[in-house]
C-alpha cells in the first residue's frame, strides 16, 4: 500500500540488535532468579541442616552413656582402655569396656566386650570419619542394636554407626586437666565424649580440628554410686575470726593449768 507521498507504508519487524539486547536482558533476569532461588534453597537447606544436628551426636553419647552405665554397673571385673590417635589428620579415638568373669578354674574369661572406634572408610572414600561399635564376648545378645541390625550384618563384630564425623575424642577428667588416655587397671571417675559432624580447619601443626562452639560434649560419670567429699568454703574473715577464738581457747586452757 503507498501513502501520499509514494513509500510502501507497514509493520517493521525487530532488527538483529533488538533481539540480541532481548535476549541478554532475559538471560541476565533469568540468571538473577536462579541466584537468588539458589541461595534460598541452600540457605533452607542449612537451618534444615543445623536443626536435625543435635539430634544425631546426642544419640551417639547416649548410647555410648548407656553401654559404660550397663557394663559397669555389674558386680564382676570391668576394665575401661582409652586411646587418642589422628587418622588422615582427623582426631579420633577408640573406647574398649571389657567385663571378666573368672571360671571354675579361676581362671579369666571376657564376659563382654564393646568397643567404640571411629576410622577413615579407605574403602569407600567418604569424607570424615565412620563412628563403629563391636559387641563381642559370651553375651550374644546386643540388647543396644541388635533390633535395628540386618540379618547381613549380623555376622560382623564391628557395625557402622554413622559417618562424615570430623572430630571424636575421648579423655579422662582428672580435675581441672584432661587426659587423652586411660590404661590403669582402676576405672576413671568419669569419661568426656567430644564429637563434632562440622566442617575442619587445619591447624599449625597441620592436624584437623573444628571450632570449639561445633564440638557437643558430654562427661559421663562411671561410677554414680561413689561418695562425694563436699568442702563447705570459708570466708577469710571468718576464717581469721575462728583462728582467733581458737588461739583464745588455748591460751585459757594454758593459765587454767598454770
Amino acid at each position: 500500500m503507498k501513502d501520499s507521498l509514494g513509500t510502501i507504508s507497514g509493520r517493521r519487524g525487530f532488527s538483529l540488535v533488538e533481539m540480541l539486547a532481548a535476549l541478554i536482558i532475559s538471560a541476565m533476569i533469568l540468571a538473577v532468579v536462579l541466584s537468588i532461588y539458589s541461595r534460598a534453597e541452600h540457605t533452607a537447606a542449612a537451618v534444615t541442616r543445623r536443626l536435625h544436628e543435635p539430634r544425631l551426636p546426642s544419640e551417639i553419647l547416649q548410647r555410648i552413656a548407656e553401654d559404660l552405665d550397663r557394663i559397669t554397673a555389674a558386680d564382676s571385673d570391668t576394665r575401661i582402655t582409652i586411646l587418642n590417635r589422628y587418622d588422615k589428620n582427623l582426631p579420633t579415638a577408640r573406647l574398649t569396656i571389657r567385663k571378666t568373669i573368672a571360671d571354675s578354674k579361676n581362671r579369666e574369661q571376657v564376659f563382654e566386650e564393646i568397643i567404640w572406634q571411629a576410622n577413615y572408610d579407605y574403602d569407600t572414600g567418604s569424607e570424615g570419619l565412620t563412628i563403629y561399635r563391636s559387641h563381642t564376648g559370651m553375651t550374644l545378645e546386643d540388647k543396644l542394636l541388635d533390633e535395628k541390625r540386618k540379618d547381613w550384618e549380623k555376622t560382623y563384630s564391628f557395625v557402622p554407626i554413622c559417618t562424615g564425623v570430623t572430630f571424636f575424642k575421648i579423655q579422662v577428667p582428672l580435675g581441672e586437666n584432661l587426659r587423652d588416655g586411660w590404661t590403669n587397671t582402676t576405672l576413671p571417675s568419669g569419661i568426656k565424649v567430644t564429637i563434632s559432624f562440622a566442617e575442619p580447619y587445619k591447624t599449625v601443626r597441620g592436624t584437623l580440628d573444628v571450632p570449639e562452639t561445633e564440638k557437643i560434649s558430654q562427661t559421663i560419670a562411671i561410677d554414680r554410686t561413689r561418695k562425694i567429699k563436699f568442702e563447705i568454703p570459708v570466708v577469710p574473715e571468718q576464717q581469721e575470726q575462728t583462728e582467733q577464738e581458737g588461739q583464745k581457747s588455748s591460751e585459757q586452757g594454758k593459765s587454767k593449768t598454770g
